[in-house]
């Protein structure tokens, strides 16, 4: 009888250890699991968006209200003309996401299979104006104002790279007064370059969409570009081919199609895609 009890205590004894030791094993592999678990919940993910630089001010807004939505999304944004975009792309500067200032320079991505063309839209439109620093005492009315002896400098976006420059330039022919402007043209690398020159009274006018004259109190605007006078002023939007994050970026191009994305761009002036 003593033998067995002594048997059954070692025994005992021995399930006890055992029994920790599963414990502690299960305990192991769980807070392992757990850990895994946690870094794919709260992985980071990085969405690179290439964006005209006429959107700076909404996207920047937009960013806000999207990543208290996605705490996990860190949107950076490269903003500049559309035509130096596309070259970034071309040379293959990281993008999920393109939204550019004009038609041209989403085409030619499409041709060169660097757009995913099913996920291409036209999202928003806008309005070319002519401003003037707020205290300009030139009185300067409209475009053929330029034409006048008194007018000096005139900023505008360089046409082959500046979509906004672009559009000047046709309503200069237009006009008929692109012989006239000859001399007086002062080039900006995209529109917020041209506005800070007007802004700054560097030039005596200048000439950008509506939605950049209207976020400064420094400028004023003085005329519209005629109907007729420029293609409409279109911004297609597309996801890259080779986006490294197609489903973020797939997610945050709905955002701004959605009614909250909606709102903000009417807010800054766009007229959005209805």
């Amino acid at each position: 009888m003593l033998v067995l009890g002594l048997c059954f205590e070692n025994n005992s004894i021995e399930v006890i250890r055992m029994n920790k030791k599963l414990i502690a094993l299960f305990l192991c592999v769980s807070l392992l699991l757990l850990g895994t678990w946690s870094v794919f919940a709260v992985a980071p993910v990085e969405l690179n968006v290439s964006a005209a630089a006429s959107l700076k001010d909404v996207l920047t807004d937009i960013q806000k209200l999207y990543e208290a939505k996605q705490p996990n999304v860190k949107i950076s944004f490269n903003f500049g003309s559309s035509g130096k975009l596309q070259t970034q792309i071309e040379q293959g500067a990281p993008a999920d996401l393109f939204i550019s200032a004009a038609v041209k320079q989403m085409d030619n991505l499409e041709k060169e299979n660097l757009i995913a063309k099913k996920t291409r839209k036209d999202i928003l439109y806008n309005q070319l104006t002519l401003i003037v620093p707020k205290n300009s005492t030139l009185n300067i009315k409209d475009f053929k104002d330029l034409t006048r002896e008194d007018v000096k400098k005139i900023g505008c976006g360089a046409p082959e790279s500046v979509p906004a420059g672009q559009y000047a330039e046709d309503v200069f022919k237009y006009m008929k007064v692109t012989d006239a402007l000859q001399g007086k043209l002062v080039f900006g690398t995209d529109v917020r370059a041209v506005l800070m020159y007007v802004e700054t009274g560097n030039v005596d006018a200048g000439i950008v969409y509506k939605t950049d004259a209207l976020i400064s109190d420094k400028i004023k605007i003085v005329a519209t570009a005629p109907a007729g006078s420029h293609e409409p002023i279109v911004y297609p939007a597309a996801i890259l081919t080779n986006a490294a994050q197609p489903k973020a970026a797939e997610k945050f191009y709905a955002y701004l199609t959605s009614t909250a994305g909606k709102n903000l761009f009417e807010k800054y002036g766009f007229a959005v895609k209805k």
